[in-house]
C-alpha cells in the first residue's frame, strides 16, 4: 500500500523552481511546504530543531517591528516577507512584497522579491510577469533567470525554460542551483538520463545544495535504480528516511504501472 504521507524525496519536482529561488538567502528545505507534501519522518522535534525554530520566530518579530514601524520602506518589506517565508507564511509574504511593489515600481530587489514569493504561492503567470521586470537584458541576473526558468518549466513550456538556464549558466558557469533546475526540467519532460547527466554535474561541485542530490536520488529513482538512489539520498537524509522514500517511490512507481492507460490529452499552449 502506497502511504499517505508524501516523503521528502518527491519535493524536488514539485517545487522545481525553489532550488533557483534559494540562492537569493532562503537555503532551508522548509520552502517545500507549499506543494503539500511533507516529510515521511514522524520522530519529534530535537532541542536543536527548536532552537533554530524559535531564532526564526525572533527574526520574524524583529523584521516586522521594522516593516511596520515604516512600511514604505523597501529594505524593511523584503527582509519582512523573507522572514515570513522563512515560517511558510507565503501568501502574507506576497501581500507585504505586492504592497512594496506598488510603492516602489523600479526598485529591482523588491520586484525579485516578489516574483519569488509569487512563484512559491503557485502564481506562475504574474511571477514570470514580475520578474521580467526585475533585471533588464544589458544588466540580466542569472538568479532570476534561474527562477524564470523554473516558473516556465511549470507552465509546461520546457525548451523556452532551458533556453532561460542556459543564459544564467553563461553568466555562472555549472552552478549547481541552475544545473539542478535544468536537471528537473528534463525529469519535467521524462528526459531521465538527460535529466541524471545534468544533476551530476551540479552534485559534483562541492558548493551543491542538499537537495540537488536529492533531486539526483529521485532521478535515479524514477529510472528503476532504487538501491542506488537510496545510497544517494543518505548522502543527507537519516538512512530510515531515505529507506521509506525510496519504499514510497518504488511503491508509487508499482502502482502507476498498474493502472490502466488513458488516453494522453494535449494542451493547448497559448501563442503569446
Amino acid at each position: 500500500m502506497v502511504p499517505s504521507r508524501s516523503p521528502r524525496l518527491l519535493h524536488s519536482v514539485a517545487v522545481l523552481a525553489l532550488v533557483g529561488a534559494a540562492v537569493s538567502g532562503c537555503k532551508t528545505t522548509r520552502t517545500s511546504d507549499s506543494t503539500g507534501l511533507s516529510s515521511s519522518s514522524t520522530s519529534s522535534s530535537s532541542p536543536s530543531s527548536e532552537r533554530a525554530e524559535a531564532d526564526v520566530r525572533r527574526d520574524v518579530d524583529a523584521a516586522g517591528e521594522r516593516y511596520r514601524a515604516n512600511p514604505r520602506d523597501p529594505d524593511a518589506a523584503v527582509r519582512y516577507a523573507h522572514a515570513l517565508r522563512a515560517i511558510g507564511q507565503r501568501s502574507q509574504a506576497a501581500a507585504v512584497l505586492e504592497q512594496a511593489s506598488i510603492q516602489h515600481p523600479k526598485n529591482k530587489a523588491v520586484l525579485g522579491a516578489f516574483g519569488r514569493a509569487l512563484t512559491e504561492s503557485g502564481n506562475h503567470q504574474q511571477a514570470f510577469e514580475v520578474l521580467s521586470r526585475a533585471h533588464t537584458p544589458d544588466q540580466p541576473d542569472w538568479r532570476i533567470l534561474s527562477v524564470q526558468g523554473a516558473v516556465l518549466d511549470q507552465l509546461g513550456r520546457h525548451e523556452e525554460a532551458r533556453r532561460y538556464y542556459s543564459s544564467a549558466l553563461k553568466l555562472a558557469p555549472d552552478d549547481p542551483s541552475v544545473l539542478s533546475n535544468l536537471g528537473l526540467s528534463y525529469a519535467l519532460s521524462k528526459e531521465l538520463p538527460q535529466a541524471e547527466q545534468t544533476l551530476r554535474r551540479a552534485v559534483a561541485r562541492g558548493s551543491a545544495d542538499p537537495r540537488v542530490r536529492q533531486n539526483l536520488a529521485l532521478v535515479v529513482g524514477l529510472q528503476g535504480r532504487f538501491e542506488e538512489a537510496e545510497t544517494i539520498a543518505r548522502s543527507d537524509l537519516p538512512p530510515a528516511e531515505a529507506s521509506a522514500n525510496i519504499a514510497y517511490l518504488r511503491a508509487m512507481l508499482s502502482q502507476q504501472r498498474s493502472k490502466p492507460r488513458e488516453p494522453r490529452k494535449v494542451a493547448q499552449q497559448s501563442a503569446d
